[in-house]
């Protein structure tokens, strides 16, 4: 992972950086958490301008975000409660229910979750779905990407040689984060399928 990165910078600079970032965000196994340390010591060693390298990781980071917003706009609404209506345990009420809520705090959800591992990328596509303004999305997109790929490569041009000391920390934010996703999802189901014993209980009488 690290010499293809190495590589991909060696070769284009700051916009291999770029690059990185937004296939990080169509392919979530390619970390930004690596991407953008390793982009930030290499512009302290002089290799890269420090500018360029936030420029072009933040236009990577919209890049690949208007990519999947548009695949959720192509998936659109209809499609998104048809494969829902289809899915165990999951109620198209629930759909619509989840719309209601993105239709009240979408904008905060999408500038905030640029800055939440795993749901950096899957934001866009609920965007997408729910037609937000695409201006509006992607200046929300731009801001919350800017500020989260500072952090992290500034973290990697002050730590040096050390930034791989970034992965190490915010994997452990993110496996946290992957506990409170599971721990949901099994949450959601128990009480799907306790809703759904009572109904047959109360069938059979």
């Amino acid at each position: 992972m690290t010499d293809w990165l190495v590589g991909l910078m060696e070769s284009l600079g700051a916009p291999g950086a770029g690059l990185a970032i937004a296939l990080e965000n169509l392919f979530p196994p390619l970390p930004s958490e690596v991407i953008l340390p390793l982009s930030g010591f290499t512009a302290a060693r002089g290799e890269m301008d420090l500018l360029d390298v936030l420029v072009w990781t933040t236009l990577g980071s919209v890049a690949g975000a208007l990519a999947l917003y548009w695949v959720g706009a192509l998936l659109g609404r209809e499609r998104t409660l048809a494969i829902a209506a289809k899915l165990p345990l999951v109620k198209v009420s629930d759909i619509e229910k989840t719309e209601a809520w993105f239709r009240r705090h979408g904008r905060k959800t999408v500038f905030f979750g640029r800055m939440i591992p795993i749901f950096r990328s899957l934001i866009s596509v609920p965007a997408g779905v729910e037609r937000m303004p695409l201006v509006t999305f992607t200046l929300l997109t731009t801001a919350g990407s800017l500020i989260w790929n500072t952090i992290f490569v500034m973290a990697g041009y002050l730590l040096g040689e050390n930034w791989s000391l970034v992965e190490a920390y915010v994997g452990i934010g993110t496996n946290v984060v992957i506990a409170v996703v599971v721990l949901a999802v099994v949450v959601f189901a128990g009480v799907r399928l306790a809703e759904r014993r009572k109904g047959r209980h109360a069938t059979r009488r």
